[in-house]
């Protein structure tokens, strides 16, 4: 199925994506980054998957999330009658739980019911035999799932299946538990009463949310993603719940987004700040503090949910790859890349979230002033840059503004939050790299800002010098540059990271081929705000919000030329940028009597 058919389900753990078709195919238990037992997103449903649909012919398919929840309804209107399977991951207590509950709404139509369970990303077919009436067991390893519901089961070609036939008013629960295979199983858990807790959990939660614009649903959606990609033990934020999602179909830009790198969650948590989650902001706090600690010299872009360190990359042969796009990988090599940008946005949110409230912590302090001496070594030096090339280390410019954002919050800290450090040092340092950015990154023939220095290629990264205050948006340098994106990286109305051409894989390694980037467009709509043209920004923000999937998620990218949206699903940095752009075009047209 085409990726937007897919919808999100989480317990703030783990996630899951379910189908159109009633399919979930995708889920790694205990934890976003263990391995898949569905893993038919990137093979098929021998490699796992759970279908819960009519037997029957399918008239037409309807889908929501209910009530602002992460819960989610699927209609199948058939021949025979309507169904409803609404699918739910209980935030968890301790054991992880998939819910599906089968209600009959008109008619009585057959239902039919296929589990695939094979763990470690379709490669381990497992022991399943029956508990008690209305059990299985599955246990492979370390790892183990009960399956639990009423109606009966049998085994069928390797796979635990169930036809039975749902009325009108009746409901059918489904509970897959997992749980470390020397243990006894959990308790059973009373499905109707989770859906209710479920529920309830994600409108407290939303209560909380300071946003009441013209945007509201489409904010407070994406304020869901990505608190469904926080791993609660932790406060760590992961980028996506997926890996190998192709940037291009049948391509090899095929990452692991499973896990937390500090820009996504620096990103994430500015986010969830502007609108009155405090509290994400000092649970991510600790576990920075915690993923960090020892030397900064070894500060890695990346960190597993709880911290982990060692992300080694590996690549699946036996999966063949969503619609054929191979390699499949699992971990990811950037992880040990050099990447100057993620001090800048480290201490942005830290600055951010203490001007928002969160009380002030000496820990964390001793944290920024170690990052800041190690940067104050390593600022002049080349980098992988915000962008994870695979090519040779530049100069990119992008880098060296965001070194520029670093020491400037640092000074913040200081000079507006009652912080004692070297401020005339760090001032010093700041003044040099704001001085060295402005000969070398910037091509006065072009009259914009480049990719690196002395390179006269552009990157729609550059369009993050105004929203960092590295020169107002009426500066004709910043003008210029958000000019030359236009004229060069805008394709069918949506931005590219930067152009795929020829000298393409000299600057990341790759061959060329990908899709507009979600979080670049975004930029492009902050800068249009910026510099007043609110019609063309408006136009563009309406425009992106169409491409989100019927149920308001958005992957990485997305392919103009086919129509389809690409890369991991949903997307962390896509679900940011909705937000920061959302409130900020809503004030800008607020102002303006619009």
């Amino acid at each position: 199925m085409p990726i937007e058919d897919y919808a999100l389900v989480g317990d703030l753990q783990t996630a899951a994506l379910v189908g159109r078709d009633g399919s979930i195919d995708w889920l790694c238990f205990p934890r976003f980054d263990s391995g898949a037992v569905f893993a038919a997103l990137l093979g098929d449903a021998s490699n796992g998957r759970w279908l819960l649909a009519p037997a029957c012919r399918i008239e037409r398919v309807e889908r929501r999330y209910r009530d602002r929840s992460l819960v989610q309804e699927l209609d199948f209107h058939t021949e025979h009658g309507a169904v409803r399977v609404t699918d739910f991951m209980p935030p968890r207590g301790t054991d992880p739980d998939l819910v599906r509950i089968v209600e009959g709404l008109e008619g009585s139509v057959p239902m039919r019911m296929e589990l695939v369970i094979r763990f470690d990303y379709g490669s381990i077919v497992p022991w399943v035999r029956r508990l008690d009436g209305d059990s299985r067991i599955a246990v492979a390893g370390p790892d183990a799932l009960c399956l639990r519901t009423p109606v009966e089961v049998r085994g069928e070609n390797l796979t635990t299946v169930s036809e039975f036939t749902v009325a009108a008013g009746e409901r059918v629960p489904f509970t897959l538990t997992w749980f470390p295979s020397h243990r006894e199983p959990p308790e059973p858990i009373d499905a109707e009463q989770a859906l209710e807790d479920t529920c309830a959990y994600w409108r407290d939660w939303l209560s909380r949310c300071s946003y009441g614009g013209r945007f509201e649903d489409a904010v407070l959606r994406s304020l869901m993603v990505l608190k469904a990609l926080t791993y609660a033990p932790t406060g760590g934020l992961v980028a996506s719940p997926t890996t190998s999602l192709p940037e291009q179909l049948g391509g090899v830009r095929n990452w692991d987004y499973r896990y937390c790198w500090l820009r996504d969650a620096t990103f994430a948590l500015a986010a969830l700040l502007e609108n009155g989650f405090v509290e994400e902001a000092g649970a991510w706090r600790g576990w920075l503090l915690r993923a960090v600690a020892g030397d900064p010299d070894d500060l890695q872009i990346m960190y597993g949910p709880a911290g982990e360190r060692r992300l080694t990359e590996l690549e699946l042969p036996w999966l063949d790859g969503y619609e054929g796009s191979r390699p499949v990988r699992i971990g990811n090599g950037a992880s040990e890349q050099f990447q100057l940008d993620v001090y800048g946005e480290v201490l942005d949110v830290l600055y951010q979230a203490r001007r928002r409230g969160l009380a002030a912590d000496d820990t964390a302090w001793a944290l920024v002033r170690k990052m800041l001496e190690h940067l104050e070594r390593r600022w002049r030096e080349p980098d992988e840059g915000i962008w994870e090339v695979r090519g040779p280390r530049r100069h990119f410019t992008h880098s060296k503004v965001m070194a520029w954002v670093a020491f400037d919050r640092g000074l913040r800290l200081i000079e507006e939050l009652g912080r004692v450090g070297p401020a005339d040092r760090w001032r010093a340092v700041r003044d040099e790299i704001h001085a060295e950015v402005l000969e070398r990154g910037f091509d006065a023939e072009l009259a914009s800002f480049v990719q690196s220095y002395d390179s006269r290629r552009l990157d729609a990264s550059l369009l993050a010098i105004p929203l960092y205050g590295f020169l107002p948006a009426e500066d004709p340098r910043v003008r210029g540059t958000v000019e030359a994106v236009r004229r060069e990286l805008v394709q069918d109305g949506l931005v590219l990271r930067y152009r795929h051409d020829d000298e393409t894989k000299a600057v990341d390694g790759l061959p060329p081929g990908e899709g507009a980037f979600f979080l670049c467009s975004f930029w492009l709509v902050d800068n249009l705000v910026l510099l007043g043209e609110l019609d063309e920004a408006q136009e563009l923000f309406e425009r992106l919000l169409a491409l989100r999937n019927d149920v308001g998620l958005l992957s990485e990218e997305y392919d103009s030329r086919l129509g389809r949206l690409v890369g991991n699903f949903p997307q962390a940095f896509s679900h940011i940028g909705l937000v920061n752009t959302a409130l900020r075009l809503d004030a800008a047209l607020t102002a303006a009597g619009r």
